[in-house]
């Protein structure tokens, strides 16, 4: 009699554990603590980390609600999206692994890779769990650009950290914004025409734009992500207005709860006031920009590189600008390596003992 505790994995369930197991938190681990500490060997003074014995514990507190308030809207978010096919519980494991996916997946790709996986293997159909995933996608985009003219309105050319990098480096931060926007824009206005009034069309673009010579080898990929766009209008077009109406507000709700983490911690430790709080909120979009094309898992060492030039102005001291570097990285991406670390394993054991995930 065979044990089935010891049956080989499928190849997908394979290749997901692979990429989401324990070792790979060494390397960013490994990364972003080694940033963070010779950014405190070669600035530390005695007396800088006094502001630390003054903290407002207030903003503290409104720093920890803001993080509950985020985790708890992602899970509101992706059980609505998902039609309810999601208990609350499963939809706490979901948001848990794919930010753990997230910390440990090179930035650029993200946990997003694997979402529709994760879906999947909570009993949702292949293809419906690619079409909430591209909800999720379309209005993430969309809560981008709508914000960047908003931010643009209210730093203008203080959207760029001019303190802290010359000429050239500003010159092509801005040029790598306004792609990345453009980019955006034009992939959000694609997803819409393909949900909603002609996804075999873009499949079709999305084949002969492939079919050039130096896209060709992604072709295959293209025509994969159209065909999902297909799969997702027949899912999605249906759905009432209250639908998308709840998407977008739970989208716009997270997204902002994120951005605002880094202004809560610095008011806790410098004074603030509404304007600047603004500001540096504002400036979340265009440091987001870097953290976009970070290759490294969970943009390990480029997010601690690049926090000092966008905030370290609002901030004081390079030593205090450390610590506030190693207390952001605690709070958004240590505490979901633990977490991670706590509801993979009991994930795994549960949506793995059950009967394999429906395909179709």
């Amino acid at each position: 009699m065979t044990d089935k505790s010891l049956a080989p994995l499928p190849e997908d369930d394979a290749h997901f554990l692979q990429r989401l197991q324990p070792s790979r938190l060494i390397l960013p681990v490994v990364i972003g603590l080694s940033v963070v500490g010779f950014m405190f060997w070669r600035s530390y003074k005695p007396g800088d980390l006094a502001p630390l014995a003054h903290a407002r514990w207030e903003w503290l507190l409104v720093t920890l609600g803001v993080l509950l308030a985020r985790d708890f809207g992602y899970i509101y978010r992706i059980r609505h999206i998902a039609e309810r096919e999601l208990n609350y519980r499963q939809s706490l494991d979901v948001i848990m692994i794919w930010e753990f996916a997230s910390c440990v997946l090179p930035s650029a790709v993200g946990g997003t890779a694997v979402a529709s996986f994760i879906l999947n293997k909570e009993g949702i159909p292949l293809g419906k769990s690619l079409a909430y995933i591209m909800v999720t996608a379309l209005v993430d985009n969309l809560y981008y650009v709508i914000m960047v003219p908003l931010v643009v309105l209210i730093a203008g050319a203080g959207l760029y950290p001019h303190e802290a990098m010359q000429g050239a480096f500003i010159a092509t931060l801005r040029v790598a914004f306004v792609i990345s926007y453009v980019a955006v824009t034009a992939y959000a206005g694609l997803m819409l025409y393909a949900i909603f009034i002609n996804p075999k069309s873009v499949r079709r673009l999305l084949v002969r734009l492939f079919s050039f010579r130096l896209l060709r080898r992604w072709q295959r990929s293209a025509y994969k992500h159209g065909q999902g766009m297909m799969d997702a209008s027949i899912q999605l077009r249906g759905n009432p207005a209250i639908y998308w109406w709840r998407a977008a507000a739970s989208t716009f709700f997270v997204w902002t709860a994120r951005y605002l983490v880094i202004g809560c911690l610095i008011a806790a430790f410098v004074p603030m006031d509404a304007d600047t709080f603004l500001f540096i909120f504002a400036r979340n979009l265009t440091y987001k920009v870097l953290l976009l094309l970070a290759i490294t898992p969970g943009g390990a060492g480029i997010v601690e590189g690049a926090f000092p030039t966008f905030f370290g102005k609002f901030i004081g001291t390079a030593t205090l600008t450390s610590f506030m570097v190693l207390l952001y990285r605690v709070v958004t991406y240590y505490l979901y390596l633990v977490l991670g670390t706590i509801f993979l394993p009991r994930w795994v054991a549960r949506v793995f003992a059950k009967r394999p995930a429906k395909l179709t």
